[in-house]
């Protein structure tokens, strides 16, 4: 019973409410929090610029196309300046969405 316990905690780790008895680790605790909510904001906008790219890939506007583009790179950079993604996970996603890009335009 206690294991589960435990399990359940570690794998829920954001809906646990942490207590710590110094006030530094207090300030801590609240500051990763919403720099966890930013984060993951972010690169939610990042997969919905994605999806607008594919999306305007099958269609036949190329500058709408180029303009989608253009905004996952500008996104895709940005999150890498700001320390939200991995510089080589910047480039995959980048390089993915050319390839697939691509691919719906032949």
């Amino acid at each position: 019973m206690l294991a589960k316990s435990l399990i359940a905690k570690h794998y829920t780790r954001r809906k646990v409410k942490k207590m710590a008895n110094i006030k530094s680790a207090k300030k801590r605790i609240l500051t990763a929090e919403a720099n966890h909510k930013r984060n993951v904001a972010f690169k939610t906008m990042i997969k919905t610029a994605v999806k607008k790219a594919l999306l305007a890939g099958s269609e036949d506007d190329k500058s709408k196309l180029a303009e989608a583009v253009a905004k996952v790179y500008q996104l895709c950079d940005k999150a890498v300046s700001k320390g939200i993604l991995h510089k080589n996970t910047a480039a995959r996603k980048k390089s993915r969405l050319t390839k697939a890009v691509n691919k719906l335009q032949k």
